[in-house]
């Protein structure tokens, strides 16, 4: 086998070693340590950001694959429908994916604005279930929505940087001058 299909084949091992364990540390944060540090009553959304930084940095089948166990271990910690993350993280996974891959340039501006947009569906798949079926009023879920989503944005900075330098660290150009 060729040392550079070995060394493609290294670098992949490494980056899903990598994410799982960004993933790992970011669920330990969200389930165990932030339910105790709430700020007016607020738990902010972190694996959403984490499956968005990676949507935008490294493409649409990365995107759907971090969303795929984002939303599983979202679904786990939150007390909603079996699934309902899984599918919500693995559909804006692939397609803020094909957007960063297609139309947006991968950057800082698409990262906040992608997190924005998923936080805010986030939020709004979370309070559906309130205004629906337990008649809860439009107002203060919108506020509550508004809230924890602007709360959680916070969180998408220093996320960001880690997001992004495991995007550059796949992304790197090999000594044969070649991309891995």
């Amino acid at each position: 086998m060729k040392r550079w299909t070995l060394l493609k084949r290294w670098t992949f091992v490494v980056s899903i070693v990598l994410h799982a364990l960004l993933l790992t540390i970011v669920y330990v944060l969200q389930g165990m340590v932030f339910p105790y540090l709430r700020f007016f009553g607020l738990v902010p959304l972190l694996l959403p950001i984490v499956s968005t930084g990676v949507a935008v940095y490294q493409g649409r089948v990365a995107g759907g694959i971090a969303g795929i166990f984002a939303g599983i271990l979202c679904d786990i910690t939150f007390i909603q429908p079996v699934g309902v993350f899984t599918v919500l993280l693995t559909l804006t996974g692939l397609f803020i994916g094909f957007v960063a891959d297609t139309v947006m340039a991968r950057g800082g501006a698409t990262y906040f604005i992608s997190c924005a947009f998923v936080l805010a569906v986030a939020a709004f798949v979370q309070m559906f279930p309130l205004m629906f079926f337990e008649n809860v009023p439009l107002e203060p879920l919108l506020s509550m929505a508004l809230r924890q989503t602007l709360y959680s944005l916070i969180y998408a900075f220093p996320i960001w940087f880690f997001v992004q330098a495991l995007g550059k660290r796949i992304h790197r150009i090999s000594p044969s001058g070649r991309p891995l």
